[in-house]
């Protein structure tokens, strides 16, 4: 298991500074790097790692840090620079509250969470030759087998951090699912769920009255041969655990967009001008920032993240923004070099609560724009009862209702006007932007009839044209 501890300060640890928070554990203990030199590691006699630092982040974006760490704390800008300690070891926890307590102390800043904080020096007493050498050498993983990577987090909200992005590529490529363990009061952001989505990644939830069980569809689960699996009855049907499904209406909803686009692959393209478009409609202003993990630490430019789009290519980007404090808002963005061009694959989601009423009524002006302006594909928009913070908890939430489908011009040629527009006897969909190749924008209630599924199911079942 591993313990988070992050340092808050207004100014840069620079290498004199991380030096000395490195000392906490006395001059006994040895340093070293990984991942040419991102991440500094505070290790035994031996070489066996306690604490890992990341590379300081300068985190410019308003809110970001209140919404990731759930907590008052500064807002920015401010640097980040979080330490994990295993807790194979004893010390190890207290050694990365004293690292960022001196980081603090001498820089001016605080430390999350605020207990761990300390400048004691911290000695070595536990025999760490007792103590079984990790499995992998990314900082992230706490239990590694041959088919699994496990994370263990204790903070209240677990953010898609660069530790984690770096944990699901190293796991993937090597053909294993990553796997996170938490307690049960612990609550995902919107960018790690979608990162767990699809087995055999999983969130798993360690309650101390029921077990372990799936985070997000509730299955009882156990470990067996080096992963967490479900249990299964004698018909090989999956238990859901009592504690998943205790439910509390607060009137909460989110409005969900799933956006794809299509741009001619040109050296005048400018990426995330949809993404942009979409933010400024649905909450008055575009995008407070961007970044490829969490914290979202950069101010919002469709230029920064075109030119590293394109510095990848043809390999894919992945991206995540954020709203305004005051408006919760989040997307996450794919960026991929397809045959037919460059595609943008957009997942957006707007909390409001109880008392505010999401704007439905802009969505088909929403869509008119995406398809003149934006190379619209699809627009997916559904409305759910789920939290205003967009966070996930560990419980059952209502599923998605569709609010409307609308297809751009290209996909409509490709099924045949005449079967598009047919495709749904009522309501008629209506006709965007240019008469001869239209987009077309279908209706399919008001996000809390569930029967908006059957003639949303209609649509997509339509075949193509010949």
């Amino acid at each position: 298991m591993t313990k988070d501890v992050i340092a808050l300060t207004p100014e840069m640890p620079d290498l004199t500074t991380l030096l000395a928070g490195l000392y906490a554990g006395g001059p006994d203990l040895g340093v070293n790097t990984t991942a040419d030199g991102a991440v500094v590691q505070l290790c035994a006699p031996g070489g066996r790692p306690l604490v890992s630092v990341e590379a300081p982040i300068l985190v410019h974006v308003p809110g970001e840090t209140a919404r990731l760490l759930d907590c008052a704390v500064p807002d920015g800008p401010v640097w980040w620079t979080e330490a994990r300690a295993s807790t194979a070891v004893a010390e190890a926890g207290r050694l990365a509250g004293s690292f960022a307590g001196r980081l603090a102390t001498v820089l001016g800043g605080t430390v999350w969470p605020p207990r761990a904080a300390s400048t004691e020096v911290v000695p070595l007493t536990s025999d760490i030759s007792a103590v079984p050498a990790p499995a992998t050498a990314a900082p992230a993983v706490d239990v590694l087998t041959t088919s699994t990577a496990v994370v263990i987090q204790d903070r209240p909200l677990v953010p898609l951090t660069s530790w984690l992005t770096d944990a699901l590529r190293t796991t993937t490529a090597s053909g294993r699912a990553l796997q996170i363990v938490t307690p049960p009061a612990v609550r995902l952001t919107l960018p790690t769920r979608t990162a767990l989505h699809g087995l055999p990644n999983r969130w798993v939830v360690q309650h101390p009255g029921h077990g372990y069980y799936d985070g997000l569809s509730g299955a009882v689960l156990h470990w067996k041969d080096g992963t967490f699996t479900p249990v299964c009855d004698e018909n090989g049907t999956a238990q859901v655990a009592e504690a998943f499904k205790a439910v509390t209406r607060t009137g909460e909803r989110q409005l969900l967009l799933a956006l794809r686009t299509r741009h001619p692959a040109d050296a005048d393209i400018v990426l995330g001008r949809a993404l942009e478009a979409v933010f400024e409609q649905l909450t008055g202003a575009a995008p407070a920032g961007w970044s490829t993990a969490e914290p979202v630490n950069l101010p919002w430019s469709t230029r920064e993240l075109t030119d590293l789009a394109r510095s990848r290519a043809p390999r894919s980007t992945w991206l995540v923004a954020v709203g305004r404090p005051d408006r919760p808002a989040i997307a996450t963005a794919r960026v991929s070099r397809t045959p037919e061009g460059v595609e943008e694959d957009i997942t957006l989601a707007f909390g409001y609560s109880e008392d505010e009423e999401p704007p439905l009524g802009a969505i088909e002006a929403l869509a008119a724009e995406l398809e003149a302006r934006h190379g619209l594909v699809t627009l997916l928009t559904s409305l759910r009862e789920a939290r205003r913070d967009l966070t996930v908890p560990a419980r059952v939430e209502p599923p998605p209702i569709p609010v409307a489908l609308t297809l751009g011009s290209d996909e409509v040629r490709s099924r045949g006007l005449a079967h598009a527009v047919q495709a749904l006897a009522e309501p008629m969909p209506t006709r965007l932007g240019r008469t001869a190749g239209p987009a077309l924008h279908y209706p399919l209630g008001d996000g809390t009839d569930p029967r908006a599924w059957a003639r949303f199911q209609q649509l997509t079942r339509r075949p193509s044209r010949p």
